[in-house]
């Protein structure tokens, strides 16, 4: 039987805690598919980051500026659900994968990495499958 230490107790409350802190620097991304709004969506990205997937066959490759602006032009999407599916964290690097249905009448599955840089977790790229044509 495992001892349960001062030390253990700690850790998985910092753990809990880091994982909630992804979940957060989420949200703005996650709402911004409710809403249309681009500049919530670029919030969540770093300057460099870079999002790349398909819809319909047509390859996107963008930065997180133009994708942002793609969010704008796809505009809200009231009946968007969506899921974090799990969340992996090592010191202050992570990654995340989110599940959304109806986003303008597509499902996504992304994914996404993440980087803690002065107490900020923010996406540093993404990737995704719209389970459509690709």
């Amino acid at each position: 039987m495992e001892t349960i230490t001062k030390e253990t107790v700690q850790n998985e409350i910092q753990n809990f805690n880091a994982y909630r802190e992804v979940e957060k620097a989420l949200q703005p991304y996650i709402e911004s598919a409710r809403t249309g709004d681009g500049k919530l969506s670029r919030s969540a990205f770093y300057n460099h980051a870079h999002i790349v997937g398909s819809i319909e066959g047509n390859y996107y490759n963008m930065d997180a500026d133009t994708f942002g602006d793609a969010i704008d032009e796809g505009g809200p999407s009231e009946n968007v659900q969506s899921h974090i599916a799990w969340i992996d964290i090592s010191g202050p690097a992570a990654a995340a994968k989110v599940e959304f249905i109806d986003w303008n009448g597509y499902r996504f599955t992304d994914f996404f990495v993440l980087y803690k840089n002065e107490g900020q977790w923010k996406i540093s790229g993404k990737v995704y499958d719209s389970h459509s044509k690709n």
